[in-house]
């Protein structure tokens, strides 16, 4: 039975592998309400007005102009956008606080700096905290009256962060808890005033507190040199005797991981949408570059090798984009479910989409470290000179694909997360791919996507079945590592499909040619690399023999195609872009 809106009032967390998603519940930036594009707006206006001018100061480590103009976001409403109303924020939905990424994403210092504190620095007491808590902190750190940040990692626990060994011990007055550890790479550590510290109660139970940075004890070391992020401030934290009084303990004690996995994954969520952006940025950076910079007697923009470039990073621009909002869509949706005034099934709600938000980071991370990359190209020499944006834009762009989780452990959340839903009878992975007509429509372009989906269920329950009953699970990391890229392929084959269908249905074909090319030639080079990863996860998985060549053949029918000629779409997105004169996808 196809999943529909009258079947499901969520369509469930990793259902793009096996069932058509209701168009009419697509969300695409190509429909943003008045009130939305008004968001939008502000937040630019801000970003161009106040940030940007101010972009110097802040990249040399300007730490008063860094805090006034983080305020002066506060005063617009954008800091507080996910803090209700009753507690002194905006109280915006998910969909505006996405576009307030995307603005603020135009220099990655401040925008750190931003997520520091509205984002991970402020959603343990948001979504965890108990009333009082709400009432003491939230007002403060909507207005900026405080600073926050979010201090997980040790120096011995990065991706492992559950091993931990800040410890906290209670008083014996049971008063306080007394915090002795360390912290490493601690976003806004040398201007905040509050940090959500994660410790072991005795040594065993991690819990997350609210520390005070005046505490007697707590110290912030000197700021990190780091590749990018130059601005944005990044310390060691060290933690000697420092009492904390038991009312701020965030949640239960040893109920800490909760807190940190929930926090990560909104990030990774949003984090998504503000590498998207980022690649916009830097691409409206390259075609501006390309259309003024002459080779030969023309600009380099007329040189085939150069338009190719522009193409490329447009087509990742615009999957990356189609990606996002629909993730968004689906989680306000599922938010809609529930009580509003309950943060915890809030977080329950934003939960069942954890394998796409894990998605949503890797891919947009390394779509914006490709499109970075070829900004740098396009400009040759003078990408290299600190003189020209795209410098930063390249430096800054690197760490995204190692902070929220690194990529490597975001796929094998992927991976796990799908697989988990698949065991608890969640998600259907061995009935095969479930289908809508949709007549006539692109058509061509949904033969790839359905038969890429039934290439990959067939790929990966193969693989599934060869490595179940081989452990430990580390022996088998790479291909769980591959089973995540497969799916991520998917999901932004499927966005892209959901995307292109949605506009041919409201404007017509003739509206829609560059969205389309976009679409063909993606479509094309993703069923390219799916074929190849199958074959070779398949290789990789099972011994040589019949068996294998068996399921090689298949997955040879469903993704292999004959060449087509991709050149020419290229060309048209190049010169739609290039006219233009930025991103209008």
């Amino acid at each position: 039975m196809t999943i529909t809106s009258s079947d499901a009032q969520v369509f469930p967390g990793g259902a793009f592998l096996t069932h058509d998603f209701p168009v009419s519940e697509l969300l695409t930036p190509d429909n943003l309400s008045e009130e939305h594009r008004m968001i939008r707006q502000t937040a630019e206006r801000f970003m161009l007005e106040r940030v940007m001018p101010n972009a110097e100061r802040i990249e040399k480590k300007d730490h008063e102009i860094l805090k006034t103009v983080l305020r002066e976001a506060a005063d617009l409403g954008l800091l507080g956008a996910e803090i209700p109303e009753e507690y002194g924020g905006t109280g915006l939905d998910l969909l505006s606080t996405m576009l307030i990424t995307e603005e603020i994403a135009r220099l990655a210092s401040f925008s750190v700096t931003f997520g520091g504190h509205a984002g991970i620095g402020t959603a343990p007491v948001r979504y965890f905290g108990n009333e009082a808590q709400r009432q003491k902190w939230l007002p403060k750190l909507a207005s900026c009256e405080v600073i926050s940040c979010y201090a997980l990692t040790e120096n011995h626990s990065g991706s492992d962060a559950l091993a931990a060994s800040t410890k906290a011990v209670l008083s014996e007055d049971g008063k306080h808890y007394i915090l002795n550890g360390s912290k490493m790479w601690i976003t806004n550590g040398g201007i905040a005033d509050l940090s959500m510290v994660f410790a072991k109660v005795d040594g065993k139970a991690f819990t997350c507190f609210v520390v005070e940075t005046n505490s007697p004890g707590f110290s912030a070391s000197a700021e990190e040199h780091k590749m990018g992020l130059h601005g944005s401030s990044t310390t060691a934290l060290t933690l000697e005797n420092v009492k904390v009084p038991v009312e701020n303990l965030v949640g239960e004690v040893g109920k800490g991981h909760k807190i940190a996995l929930n926090v990560l994954n909104l990030g990774r969520f949003k984090l998504g949408a503000w590498c998207a952006a980022a690649a916009k940025y830097a691409l409206n950076e390259a075609i501006a570059y390309s259309k003024e910079r002459t080779q030969f007697g023309k600009a380099i923009c007329e040189f085939g090798a150069m338009r190719y470039k522009i193409a490329q990073m447009g087509i990742r621009c615009w999957v990356g984009d189609s990606m996002n909002y629909r993730t968004a869509g689906m989680i306000e949706k599922s938010l809609a479910q529930v009580d509003s005034s309950d943060p915890t099934a809030a977080l329950k709600a934003i939960e069942e989409y954890v394998a796409e938000c894990s998605i949503l980071k890797v891919v947009c991370s390394e779509y914006l470290s490709y499109v970075a990359d070829e900004a740098v190209q396009i400009h040759g020499g003078y990408g290299y000179s600190a003189e020209y944006a795209v410098e930063r834009h390249y430096r800054d762009a690197r760490i995204n694909r190692i902070f929220e989780g690194t990529n490597e452990i975001n796929r094998l959340t992927t991976t796990g997360t799908l697989l988990k839903r698949a065991m608890s009878g969640k998600l259907n992975l061995v009935g095969g791919v479930v289908e809508t007509d949709t007549g006539d429509v692109l058509a061509a372009e949904k033969k790839l996507l359905s038969n890429a989906k039934k290439a990959v269920l067939l790929t990966a329950g193969t693989a599934i079945q060869t490595i179940a009953a081989d452990s430990p699970e580390e022996k088998h990391q790479e291909a769980l590592m591959d089973l995540a890229d497969l799916a991520s392929e998917v999901y932004a084959m499927d966005s892209a499909w959901l995307r292109a269908y949605k506009l041919h249905l409201e404007k017509g074909a003739d509206k829609i040619e560059l969205q389309h090319d976009m679409l063909f030639v993606f479509l094309i080079e993703a069923t390219t690399r799916l074929w190849t990863r199958c074959r070779q996860l398949l290789a990789n998985v099972l011994p040589a023999g019949e068996g294998l060549q068996k399921i090689i053949g298949t997955v040879d029918h469903l993704l292999g195609q004959p060449p087509a000629n991709v050149q020419q779409p290229l060309a048209r997105i190049a010169t739609r872009l290039l006219e233009a004169g930025k991103y209008s996808a």
